[in-house]
């Protein structure tokens, strides 16, 4: 079984990537979630996976940013959107794509850490695959409110040169 893996532009690959994120997350299903609202930042970058079988099977968002971690300018990468087609659960692609997703951060040297939001449903899969929650504030920026404090999903870190447990992490922007 060969599987293809493409880590493309976000904006260019954008066309690809709707199809499935609006069958995992229905836009008027969304709505209902308690972060239905959230206006969400547009990834750098999208691991894609195709199954053997055709079609878009995985994603995973990847974000560049320069945040403030207890004040000091850190740059650090995202990932969010995380999403597979229901008839390809459990074989692994979100996995791979999570792989992907952290070489390819490792490959850019100035990002510090890693950051992506989930609900505890999703806690045991990152903390399996070494992430870390992170119990401090996160500060980010909505359309019509400037910055709010972001606690609608929970944090989770990857380290590289940095490991930031607590403290306050403002994306200086959108989350992802």
């Amino acid at each position: 079984m060969s599987i293809e893996i493409d880590v493309l532009n976000g904006n260019e690959s954008w066309a690809m990537a709707e199809p499935l994120l609006d069958a995992v997350w229905p836009p008027d299903g969304a709505e209902m979630q308690r972060w239905g609202h959230v206006k969400w930042a547009h990834a750098d970058l999208r691991v894609l996976i195709e199954a053997p079988e055709g079609g878009l099977a995985c994603h995973t968002g990847i974000y560049f940013r320069t945040v403030t971690w207890n004040g000091r300018k850190c740059q650090i990468g995202g990932l969010g959107a995380v999403a597979t087609r229901a008839d390809c659960r459990s074989r692994g692609y979100a996995g791979i794509a999570l792989q992907a997703a952290i070489q390819t951060l490792r490959d850019h040297e100035a990002v510090e850490f890693a950051l992506l939001f989930c609900e505890p449903h999703n806690f045991a899969f990152y903390q399996t695959r070494g992430w870390h929650p992170f119990a401090g504030e996160i500060h980010a920026e909505q359309p019509g409110q400037g910055r709010i404090r972001f606690e609608l999903m929970a944090p989770f870190v990857f380290d590289f040169s940095r490991a930031p447990r607590q403290g306050t992490i403002d994306l200086c922007g959108l989350p992802w």
